[in-house]
């Protein structure tokens, strides 16, 4: 049965259609935020994928051009692969939802989410995130939700909550936080520089309006919402658990994982394997679980030995950092390059600078944005985590990391007017054992001042991690958590930013949420990490950004012409600035309201171009000297051209102070001559004269 709810959303009508479309998914709502419409769906497969140790969740976020009035580029005219948006929304849609099922529930489940309208004042990657809570709400599907998400800008020192197109333009911060009835379950933030104090304000304000669209989500529920749907459990048998702590003790387990070398660790694990699969032989349901279950062991161990012993695998203090290094100029012949280490983390940024004609073009949505000219790419190859596998192309969680590192440093890169270049930076993980994706922020940021890009401040990441116990008030935050305590911990709290205050947040938990108290306990954390990483390691690397670009990256010179004069320029179908181009092996941008910019690394070929065009655009006027070549020569005189697409003739009368008797007399076709501007003639050419130029 067809019904329809509302309510006011940030002063728009928020509607949720149910059983409207879709009637054979789990759970569906054709959900409406302003004239932006999204599909969201939840299905589930009917019995659990066999094989597996994980909760297999998929969620796609499909963004159909028609949503905003496009016909797809490129030769097919359809939707291809996820765009970067695409996959970001995704995952920020993924984040929030993946702890709220069960552990133990082995069922495929997809979240779909299909953009069929767009508002730009109605976020469609926020409807999407409230469409796949509502959907897996009312679905059969095991859930403990429902969740909401809310999005909060800063403009002039006041929260804006779901901001329109406008409004996020000049906000300060983008901030999405989504969160459970009781505790805020996700974080993620772009912010210019946002102190700690009121980017905690601006989260718990998000998590108060989500607590009013959870309440019309639970209306929906109590109307629409199905009964959950029995599963079969996969937990480790409790038998099995006894067994293998009869083989292996607590205290054995310990000495294996009390380690600060992952490697050694591993090896530990295999040899503890061995024994237990020995023991083992003969049960052959055991030796199936076998494999999670020392993961599982494992996790209880490193867990206990945090929460109760204080004591981390590696036997570092609760809030103390890992080694650390950072160093420059690492690469020789790049434009910038930078490698930061941490423990057994190590990243090397490279930086490469080009005209603004390379930036990034994008098709998307999103139609304020249709290039970015600061590109940030991550690489994750599997030797960097001792593994061999080919390389197919960046995944989603590269892609992921490279944009929350690109996100952290935004905001503190010149303008296009500062510093009027494209800038990519490459971050290559040379060695991963945790939190990866801020190491790049660090060697990113020593990587573009060694280019000499003129950022406004460094910017370094930390994470910060947590282990619970059974109340809210039995916890443990860490300081600048390692691979293993990712895995066996609750929370990966990833911020970045610069000593003024934060650039970006993200942060993932495995548990129904964080209070208060663990988030500014986090927050505070990571800034005293941050500061220290600023301050000790990086300032000592690369203080300030170099002055001036690098020997072999291309150097740029700006210049305003008249808007009108564009087209003399450019010429007919390009002729005249590709002569320029040619000659001079340079590369041009010209904007719409008359910016040029020259681009080469020949710093004369840059000037001779910039004179061509200068002479392109200028009035001509009588008693002007230029420079030029033979072009043409006819009885009645001679065809100069000063400029690519410009030119000029001297008559036979004007070649020479002797009487000459015909042009070839004096010149060739091919000559350099310099003449002064006499005028223009009645044909309305421009007129020259060679034996009227004053030699200096």
């Amino acid at each position: 049965m067809f019904k329809q709810f509302e309510m006011e959303l940030a002063g728009r009508t928020l509607r949720a259609d149910i059983g409207r479309v879709a009637a054979q998914a789990n759970g569906a709502v054709l959900l409406h935020y302003g004239d932006t419409v999204v599909l969201s769906t939840a299905t589930a497969s009917e019995k659990p994928r066999e094989g597996i140790d994980f909760f297999p969740l998929s969620v796609e976020y499909e963004e159909k051009m028609y949503a905003v009035g496009k016909i797809p580029g490129g030769f097919n005219k359809r939707e291809g692969k996820a765009s970067e948006n695409a996959i970001l929304t995704s995952r920020v849609i993924d984040r929030p939802m993946r702890p709220l099922f069960p552990k133990d529930y082995r069922n495929d489940v997809t979240l779909n989410n299909m953009v069929m309208s767009v508002d730009p004042d109605c976020s469609p990657e926020l409807t999407a995130m409230l469409g796949s809570a509502i959907a897996t709400a009312i679905s059969d599907i095991p859930f403990d939700g429902p969740t909401s998400t809310t999005q909060v800008g800063l403009i002039d020192g006041e929260f804006v909550f779901n901001p329109n197109a406008a409004q996020r333009a000049v906000s300060d911060m983008q901030l999405t936080v989504a969160s459970t009835r009781e505790k805020v379950i996700m974080i993620e933030a772009g912010a210019n520089e946002v102190p700690e104090e009121k980017m905690i304000e601006a989260i718990f304000a998000a998590h108060e309006v989500n607590q009013e669209v959870i309440k019309f989500i639970d209306t929906i529920v109590a109307d629409c919402g199905k009964a959950k749907h029995a599963y079969t459990s996969c937990a480790i048998p409790e038998e099995l658990f006894a067994a293998m702590k009869e083989i292996v003790p607590p205290a054995e387990m310990e000495v294996a994982v009390f380690t600060d070398e992952k490697q050694v660790r591993e090896e530990n694990i295999r040899v503890i394997t061995a024994k237990l699969e020995e023991a083992f032989a003969d049960n052959e349901e055991w030796l199936a679980l076998l494999g999670e279950a020392i993961y599982q062991y494992e996790k209880k161990t490193v867990r206990k030995m945090i929460l109760v012993d204080h004591k981390r695998p590696d036997g570092r203090a609760i809030d103390q950092i890992r080694p650390l290094a950072a160093e420059t100029d690492i690469i020789p012949r790049v434009h910038g390059s930078a490698m930061f280490t941490r423990g057994q983390t190590q990243i090397c940024t490279v930086t490469t600078l080009g005209p603004l004609s390379e930036a990034q073009k994008l098709d998307g949505l999103d139609e304020a944005e249709t290039s970015k000219r600061y590109m940030h790419h991550y690489n994750f190859p599997a030797y960097s985590v001792g593994e061999t596998k080919p390389s197919r192309g960046p995944g989603r969680r590269e892609i992921g990391h490279g944009a929350l590192a690109e996100r952290a440093l935004v905001p503190v890169l010149p303008t296009e007017e500062e510093f009027p270049y494209a800038i990519r930076t490459v971050s290559e993980t040379f060695e991963s054992n945790g939190s990866t994706s801020q190491a790049s922020i660090c060697a990113s940021s020593m990587s573009l001042m060694a280019a000499g890009v003129p950022i406004k401040s460094a910017v370094a990441g930390i994470s910060a991690g947590l282990v619970t116990g059974d109340t809210d008030d039995e916890y443990l935050v860490l300081t600048d958590i390692q691979g293993l305590e990712d895995f066996f911990g609750d929370m990966d709290f990833k911020v970045a930013g610069t000593h003024k205050g934060i650039t970006a947040i993200q942060m993932d938990i495995k548990i129904h949420g964080l209070t208060r108290a663990i988030i500014e306990e986090a927050i505070a954390c990571t800034k005293k990490a941050r500061t220290y990483i600023l301050d000790e390691v990086m300032a000592k690397a690369i203080a300030e950004p170099r002055p001036e670009v690098g020997q072999y990256a291309p150097k740029i010179q700006s210049m305003q012409i008249d808007p009108a004069k564009i087209g003399d320029v450019v010429g007919q179908r390009g002729k005249t600035i590709n002569a320029i181009i040619e000659q001079t092996g340079v590369k041009i941008d010209i904007t719409d309201d008359g910016a040029v910019s020259i681009c080469g690394t020949d710093a004369e070929k840059m000037e001779e171009a910039m004179k061509m065009i200068a002479t392109i655009v200028t009035d001509f006027e009588a008693g002007m000297v230029f420079e030029g070549k033979v072009i043409s020569i006819k009885e009645f005189g001679a065809f100069i051209e000063f400029a690519p697409g410009k030119e000029g003739m001297v008559h036979i009368s004007k070649i020479s102070k002797e009487r000459i008797k015909q042009v070839e007399d004096v010149l060739t076709l091919g000559d350099k001559v310099k003449v002064v501007c006499l005028g223009k003639d009645k044909m309305g050419r421009i007129s020259f004269s060679m034996k009227d130029v004053v030699e200096e």
